[in-house]
């Protein structure tokens, strides 16, 4: 029996320490992906919190059927959508909307970008997106959803999909051509 599992067994027969070092153990990888769909540390942090609570009380639907890490990875992923679609039934019913952004482009190289731009700047560039850029642009830049896969998980049309994606790309291109003009 591995490390992991020897830990897994642990926590579900309710063992404070265990789960005191599941979580240790897996939070920072998990916080970084709530960032990304988060609006910012504090948010990404409850998150995190929620996630977790739902792998603790998950954790007995473990099979051992591939990664560990990326079970919980999903749990994160699928409480983060739960948040959104939460915050989106709010917004409608509030009469709130998303404005359409469509400006011209010019493609930057990634290594530019790397080199030039730390970890922290690309996720808080992420998490000003609006809401539904966001939720799309992670879903399948960082999760590898298709369109149609974040359509119906979102319950919007494929077309939608696609637009949010491109919308959010041409976003995060103006923010990192203003931060690499402001660079050199």
């Amino acid at each position: 029996m591995t490390e992991e599992q020897q830990l897994i067994r642990a926590c579900l027969n309710g063992n404070g320490s265990a789960f005191e070092a599941l979580y240790r153990r897996f939070a920072a990888k998990m916080l970084a992906v709530c960032q990304r769909y988060a609006h910012d540390k504090d948010e990404a942090k409850d998150l995190l919190q929620e996630g977790f609570i739902q792998v603790f009380e998950s954790l007995h639907k473990f099979r051992n059927e591939g990664s560990f890490e990326g079970w919980i990875r999903r749990i994160m992923v699928l409480t983060a959508l739960e948040q959104y679609r939460k915050d989106t039934r709010q917004r409608e019913s509030y009469g709130g909307s998303i404005e359409n952004i469509h400006e011209e482009y010019h493609p930057i190289s990634a290594d530019d970008i790397y080199s030039q731009m730390s970890f922290d700047e690309l996720i808080a560039m992420i998490q000003e997106l609006p809401p539904a850029y966001k939720i799309v642009f992670n879903l399948y830049v960082f999760e590898g959803m298709k369109h149609e896969e974040i359509a119906q998980k979102l319950n919007i049309s494929v077309g939608t999909s696609k637009s949010n994606l491109s919308d959010a790309r041409r976003i995060l291109q103006k923010k990192i051509e203003r931060v690499m003009l402001n660079l050199n």
